[in-house]
């Protein structure tokens, strides 16, 4: 009797005490917090890196530049021929890179998020070559350089979208579905942009061709503008809701329609988002390659953590900034299109994504 009684609990303080949090949610907490330090950290030092590729393009790009003249021009002052070249050719090319650069980055990462898989890029599954297609079509046959240009290339990233969407299971989350059927288009469309070269006089071939590589050759201030108020908008007005509502897709379409989502519209929002923010700026500068492929994975890589949206368009802001600059000095009589640049850096990386997918049995 005695034995049992000093079996049972004496103390019951233990239940004034509040209650303290599983391990689980402090370590969740934790690393969250972790994860928003690293977001933090890449985002400045991308500023940075932005920043000293504007720089050094200003002072260094092609012709180098008397530091004092430049200082000077960006200060306001007339310098003859270095105010010309700083305000009529550099300063555009850097406004519609970044801008450019930014759009793309976007872009891919919206499809990479949404599909989970990195290859799941627009110049990967074939809405750029829907965009290219489509503006090529516009320039040779149509003779069209102005803003009906850039309808074209929506018109056509968004043809291509509805197509492969159609194709992958109607839109369902089959990513492996999703690329094969962009492949498939993209080789078509590529078959058509040949065909149409052949029909244009040799001089709008040229130009064509020129385009089709990527290249900020002829970027001025309108098509800066043009840029600025059409992705502003978009980035303005739609991007936020759609970042919204890729996080309840993200949890599965089952749960996101429990927690009041329209997927079917949801799903149309986010594709319109992501194929306008990279036809756009296709249709100024031409498909640069791999600027789409590559920031939402270098965010990821750089983060440790899932792709963040917003730092990919300002990862994808700096890659087309530091391309354009090796593009002006890499060879001391030969300028190149910035396209090529950041295609040589580009197909390396989507080989090693494909070299680690097969090593870790993850797949593509």
């Amino acid at each position: 009797m005695e034995a049992t009684t000093m079996a049972q609990p004496t103390s019951t303080g233990d239940a004034d005490l509040p209650a303290k949090p599983p391990a689980a949610a402090q370590s969740g907490t934790t690393l969250a917090a972790r994860r928003r330090s690293r977001v933090r950290r890449t985002a400045l030092w991308m500023v940075v890196a932005l920043v000293l590729a504007i720089a050094a393009y200003l002072f260094w790009g092609r012709d180098r530049l008397p530091a004092a003249e430049v200082f000077q021009v960006l200060g306001g002052e007339k310098v003859p021929g270095t105010s010309f070249i700083i305000m009529s050719d550099r300063l555009p090319r850097i406004a519609v890179g970044v801008l450019a650069g930014a759009g793309l980055g976007i872009s891919g990462a919206l499809f990479q998020r949404w599909l989970g898989n990195p290859l799941a890029s627009p110049d990967v599954i074939g809405v750029g070559y829907g965009a290219s297609a489509a503006a090529v079509f516009a320039m040779i046959i149509l003779g069209y350089t102005d803003w009906k240009l850039n309808a074209f290339s929506l018109a056509g990233g968004l043809l291509v979208a509805a197509l492969i969407y159609w194709l992958s299971a109607a839109g369902k989350r089959t990513g492996s579905r999703l690329i094969l059927a962009g492949l498939a288009i993209g080789a078509m469309l590529q078959a058509l942009i040949q065909y149409l070269l052949t029909q244009a006089q040799v001089n709008t071939a040229s130009d064509v061709m020129h385009w089709l590589t990527g290249s900020l050759a002829s970027s001025n201030w309108e098509n800066a503008l043009l840029l600025l108020v059409s992705l502003g908008a978009i980035g303005i007005l739609l991007l936020p809701l759609v970042l919204r509502q890729l996080k309840m897709l993200e949890l599965g379409e089952d749960a996101a329609a429990a927690l009041g989502l329209h997927v079917g519209w949801a799903r149309a929002l986010l594709v319109f988002v992501a194929v306008a923010m990279g036809a756009l700026p296709i249709a100024v500068t031409g498909p640069m390659a791999f600027v789409a492929f590559l920031a939402g994975p270098i965010t990821a890589a750089l983060t440790r953590g899932p792709i963040n949206i917003l730092l990919a368009g300002l990862t994808g802001a700096t890659l087309v900034t530091i391309a354009n600059f090796f593009a002006a000095n890499l060879f001391a009589d030969l300028s190149l299109p910035v396209g090529v640049i950041t295609g040589a850096f580009g197909a390396p990386f989507l080989i090693w994504i494909l070299v680690r997918a097969n090593s870790t049995g993850s797949g593509a």
